[in-house]
């Protein structure tokens, strides 16, 4: 029903555009194409011609376009066409097969009317939505052929009837067809681009028109941009690419029309539709002819915007363009390529895009000479920051203004703050504010790279990667922005080529840095993880970070550990230690995603049943995968899936092309540790285990499960969790009242003692376990932690804080559970 509503909503558009309607003498005559209604009307009027034996079979050749025409005269022509003109409007399924037919028909003008013009539009108004595009044929034709004079007043009515068309699903070539007609029909009237070019389904034909400004009449532009849309293929031909170069010199109005489209699609970054997708992705390569600074930089913009995924989701707002710009970047000078495809290397939630990008990259350092792995660091942008992370903004009207605004790298994130005396205030005064605007944008810039960097860094933890002393020095040290986190990170140092290490944090010396006592040129430096670590190593650092109050940019020294079992050795192949865990599904797809992760949908089709998560690591030597399949019933009315069942992890590693499977124990320390605590944290943060309100669903089919998994035994994840409280305890007002067991922290409070579970965060209370449910609100206790990303740990210390003060609970709900 909705679907008719649309459709009639649409037809009273159309009728609206249209000059006249069928109730006024300017309207439509219906009475005088009545005939063209009747089914039979077609076969009578070929019994006419025909013999009556070969009515049938002379209708099938003429469908299919193989009937000789040439002797039929103009008016049975026309005729003709505007019946074929009226099944394909109310044919509901494709391949009518009008394409071949009426093209021969209407190969020369048929003596339209202005009437009939007026009448094929109307007759779109009963077009069922086949999506072959026939019922859509005969106004563009009729237009084309119609003098210019009588075309013009129905302007509004083919560029409403093409939008129409645009709103429907159809193959990319019947879609470029349609769009050429009436284009073409309507660029005829007013000179301008056309509209099948710049249309308004996606938004993106207002914002281009409006930086497109005059040019839209520029009969060389519309032509270049018709020509753009020619592009087949992510890569031009050299045809084309000469093509291109004479239609870019014929006017002094193209370059600029080019560029500025990709400005505009940057500021739209948005999704596009696929019109636009293929117009952007020729105007692309238009616009890399010009080798300019200028240029190279509205790609990269244009690449970024393209390659960006909209709503969570991994399919990029232009696809299509996002190939050709990532294509364009990979061949470009300057620093501004290597920066773009190196963010767009951590960033980009596409697996096509970031394979493009990879590859993009592989060649941005073979034609530089890079080694492995130094595209993405040497394209970190330094963003004009000097070796603290700073950069001052001058204020308009300084000699008035004693304050001075300054963009800065404090702790994870770039801030503007204003400084007076040579010391930061605690905020912007007022008279400062209003110039404060170039500096927030450029400080929002600076935490793009930031977020990028972490990522990147952390990244690393499963790369057994070395560096040379001054290399590393330059690059994670003394860099504005990479240094304000590799300075905060442990490394290890070796003078011997490898065969001993010595680990520390980067410590001044001089005008230089050293790790451990070591530096120099023959030094090598790697970063440390914990996994390489002894026990005695790893707890003085947790306790150096802990009672330092010290926070690293990622969890580093408290990193979770995973060293192959006994049971792993045996599977071979594959690992089962996470196998069996029911996941709130859509959370964990999100997660996934988030740690790079790819992974196709589960859903309620033939083959959506299972799916199964990717991620490569170590510099793409390595991957890893990881299987869940649809858990539980999916209801009516959307059968979305609720919940994953979790399965296998199994490990490959790149062989050319291709992956060879690898026994789990010949999976490098770092690489399995670092797959492994993914899936612990995709297990640890969206399992139903960790859903308080479980205990008020009575019998479900997933409740033996929780009961275990929301009390059962602790995971990499919860036994980190239990040493960092173990370090914390000591030093909270609650410590007193608070103490740790092999799975619970109890705390007790003045009604009762209270067992939290370390990996679900569940409640229970002694001496005969009843569950407590407590649903979490805000943020957390406000505790100073060495790292910032276990969210599960600050909602615990909420917990313990507010049990351990029970006798001041006001929340009715939690007293109905508390003895009295």
């Amino acid at each position: 029903m909705s679907y008719l509503l649309g459709m009639m909503a649409a037809m009273t558009i159309w009728v609206d555009h249209l000059p006249g309607t069928a109730l006024t003498p300017e309207g439509v005559d219906v009475r005088a194409y009545d005939g063209l209604r009747h089914h039979e009307w077609l076969r009578g009027k070929l019994r006419e011609r025909f013999a009556e034996d070969s009515v049938v079979w002379q209708t099938e050749l003429l469908i299919k376009g193989e009937v000789e025409i040439a002797a039929w005269p103009i008016s049975f022509r026309r005729l003709v066409a505007l019946q074929y003109h009226v099944r394909a409007a109310n044919h509901d399924a494709p391949g009518y097969g009008v394409v071949p037919g009426l093209g021969r028909l209407t190969a020369e003008p048929l003596a339209w009317t202005r009437a009939d013009l007026r009448w094929a539009l109307y007759v779109l108004r009963g077009w069922s939505g086949s999506y072959d595009g026939e019922a859509f044929q005969l106004p563009a034709i009729i237009a084309s052929q119609l003098p210019v004079g009588d075309v013009a007043e129905f302007v509004p009515g083919l560029e409403a009837a093409l939008d129409e068309f645009k709103r429907h699903w159809a193959p990319s070539e019947v879609r470029r067809s349609i769009g050429f007609a009436y284009g073409a029909a309507v660029t005829r009237v007013t000179g301008e681009v056309s509209p099948h070019l710049l249309g308004t389904g996606d938004g993106f034909g207002f914002v281009a028109r409006k930086h497109l400004g005059e040019r839209t009449t520029d009969r060389a532009v519309a032509e270049a941009l018709e020509f753009a849309c020619t592009l087949a293929k992510p890569v031009p031909t050299r045809a084309w690419s000469h093509r291109a170069e004479a239609l870019l010199s014929a006017s002094p109005e193209v370059a600029g029309a080019v560029r500025g489209l990709l400005v505009a699609f940057c500021e739209h970054s948005r999704w596009l539709t696929d019109d636009h997708d293929l117009l952007l992705r020729g105007v692309c390569w238009l616009a890399a002819l010009d080798s300019g600074e200028e240029t190279t930089e509205v790609l990269a913009g244009t690449a970024l915007a393209a390659a960006l995924s909209a709503d969570r989701t991994a399919y990029p707002n232009a696809p299509r363009t996002a190939a050709a710009a990532i294509e364009i970047l990979a061949g470009r000078a300057g620093d501004v390529p290597g920066q773009v495809l190196g963010r767009l290397a951590l960033s980009a939630r596409s697996k096509p895009v970031r394979k493009r990008v990879r590859e993009a990259l592989e060649r941005l350092a073979v034609a530089r000479g890079w080694a492995p792995g130094e595209a993405l660091e040497l394209a970190v942008d330094r963003h004009g920051l000097d070796g603290d992370g700073r950069r001052e903004f001058p204020v308009p009207g300084a000699d008035s203004v004693p304050e001075l605004l300054v963009v800065e790298i404090v702790g994870e994130k770039a801030m503007t703050r204003a400084w007076r005396d040579g010391r930061p205030l605690r905020s912007v005064p007022a008279a400062v504010r209003p110039h404060a605007g170039p500096a927030k944008a450029f400080a929002a810039e600076v935490n793009k790279t930031l977020a990028s960097e972490r990522r990147r860094l952390e990244d690393l933890m499963a790369y057994d990667r070395t560096w040379s002393w001054e290399v590393w020095e330059q690059r994670y040290l003394r860099h504005p922005v990479t240094g304000t986190l590799g300075r905060r990170l442990i490394w290890q140092a070796s003078e011997d080529g490898g065969r001993g290490w010595v680990s520390g944090l980067p410590e001044r010396d001089g005008d230089g840095w050293v790790v451990g006592g070591l530096s120099g040129a023959e030094t090598l430096v790697r970063l440390w993880h914990p996994v390489l670590a002894e026990a005695g190593e790893v707890a003085a650092w947790r306790e150096h970070f802990a009672g330092a109050e010290l926070r690293q940019p990622f969890k580093q020294a408290f990193r979770e550990v995973y060293r192959v079992t006994p049971a792993e050795v045996g599977t071979g192949v594959y690992s089962n230690r996470f196998a069996g865990h029911i996941l709130r599904y859509r959370q964990a797809n999100a997660l996934m995603r988030v740690r790079g992760w790819s992974a196709d949908y589960l859903g309620t089709w033939s083959d959506g049943w299972d799916s199964l998560a990717v991620r490569e690591l170590a510099g793409g030597e390595w991957q890893a995968t990881f299987r869940h399949e649809t858990a539980g019933e999916q209801r009516a009315p959307h059968y979305q899936v609720e919940h994953c069942s979790t399965d296998q992890v199994r490990f490959a590693r790149r062989d050319g092309r291709q992956w060879a499977a690898v026994r789990i124990d010949e999976v490098p320390p770092r690489v399995l540790s670092e797959a492994m605590r993914d899936v612990d944290l995709f297990v640890g943060v969206t399992s139903i285990a960790d859903d308080e309100t479980w205990a008020d669903r009575g019998e479900h089919g997933f409740r033996e499960y929780w009961e275990q998994a929301g009390f059962g035994e602790l995971a990499g994840s919860a036994e980190v969790r239990r040493d960092v409280l173990g370090r914390l305890l000591p030093r909270l007002a609650i410590g007193a009242r608070c103490e740790l067991d092999d799975r619970f922290l109890r705390v007790r409070g003045t009604r009762a003692v209270y067992k939290i579970h370390l990996g679900s965060g569940n409640i229970l209370m002694e001496p005969n376990d009843a569950y407590l449910c407590i649903v979490a609100k805000g943020t957390g206790a406000r505790v100073s932690l060495p790292f910032d990303d276990d969210e599960r740990l600050s909602l615990i210390l909420s917990k313990a804080f507010l049990l351990a003060a029970d006798d001041k609970i006001t929340d009715a709900t939690i007293l109905r559970q508390l003895p009295s």
